[in-house]
């Protein structure tokens, strides 16, 4: 018989560290980009070694400030990154600040490359514009999520924390965001690292990415009033084609008077007043949001015209509709933007 060899144990070398790009856009939210980024230093000291780099891109390189006008300076701009394993859009009040043709570019490249690429709070958004999640599951902010439906109506756009779909990753923002990165430590390094990360974090409990990003109805409204909460409910459900107060009240077994009584011991206003509110809300999103021209968006929260919404509007907020609408660039390039960067 020939002897056995001896058998040799090759030793197994760590994967080399991973190297986030977070492209900061002016007014990004700072409290998603750092919960994206803390559970990565995290776990690059609980594990003893570099297992995550990150680098700060601003388009030209510049400092960026933040929405709580907090500054930060960046690593390089788009032309002078190092090699990247994936890429984060982070933005957050003013994401369309982000469209500019240099962009979406350098977007299209990575994409072509296979990079892993995403944003963070309204960041899905300049994605989208891109055409850069055609074909993916998407979500962002619940506030931006409307609007976006709108304007992306061939998307898949839900409301959950995050979304992992292939090569795309998309966050709700603020402490979604260290949900996401949990879970992108779980997948690549374990999940008993992005345990002892999550507690260090003191973020006892991991959430799921399909967990909803609102609290619960009866805790924003603060009661527990079953029939308070359904009539909300139903309202928010009915934005487009309001239900008659009369309606409301049948829907839930109240009469109209009990449904008023009941406004009025738990919120402090009329039912009509509080619907009405909740309409000129969803319009004012749009407004600040989408292109849609001033009746559409009427319609779309149920006002029969758009001088009946324009006065609601003003009475409300002091100025008329129009007024919420802002530039969307001073860059020149960025307004045709949307438009002629699709295809890279």
């Amino acid at each position: 018989m020939r002897p056995e060899e001896p058998v040799v144990h090759l030793e197994k070398r760590p994967a080399p560290p991973a190297t986030l790009g977070f492209v900061l856009i002016p007014r990004f939210s700072m409290l998603a980009f750092f919960s994206a980024v803390e559970p990565l230093r995290i776990a690059n000291r609980l594990a003893g070694r570099v297992l995550y780099r990150w680098v700060l891109i601003s388009e030209d390189g510049g400092p960026v400030t933040a929405s709580n006008d907090m500054t930060l300076l960046a690593d390089c701009d788009l032309a002078s990154t190092p090699p990247l394993t994936s890429v984060a859009v982070c933005a957050g009040f003013e994401p369309d600040r982000g469209l500019s043709r240099r962009f979406s570019q350098w977007l299209h490249r990575r994409a072509g490359e296979g990079m892993l690429l995403g944003g963070i709070d309204t960041g899905p958004l300049l994605l989208a514009e891109m055409g850069l999640l055609d074909g993916h599951r998407v979500t962002l902010h619940w506030e931006s999520l409307p609007a976006f439906r709108e304007r992306f109506p061939a998307l898949e756009a839900v409301e959950e924390l995050y979304e992992l779909d292939r090569q795309r990753f998309t966050c709700a923002g603020g402490a979604a965001a260290m949900d996401l990165a949990l879970e992108l430590i779980a997948r690549d390094h374990g999940q008993a690292l992005a345990d002892d990360t999550a507690e260090q974090l003191i973020h006892a409990r991991l959430r799921p990415r399909e967990e909803a990003q609102r609290l619960p109805l009866a805790r924003r409204l603060g009661t527990h009033c079953r029939p308070l909460v359904d009539a909300v409910a139903l309202m928010e459900r009915h934005l487009e084609q309001p239900l008659t107060i009369a309606a409301l009240a049948a829907r839930i077994g109240l009469s109209p008077r009990q449904l008023q009584r009941l406004f009025d011991a738990e919120l402090g206003q009329r039912p009509r007043d509080y619907y009405l509110g909740l309409r000129l809300d969803r319009a004012r999103h749009l407004l600040e949001e989408t292109e849609r021209d001033i009746l559409s968006i009427a319609l779309a929260c149920g006002f029969s015209s758009a001088s009946s919404f324009a006065r609601a509007y003003r009475q409300c907020y002091g100025h008329p509709p129009r007024a919420a609408r802002q530039p969307r660039l001073d860059d020149p390039d960025a307004a045709t933007a949307p438009h002629l960067s699709r295809g890279g």
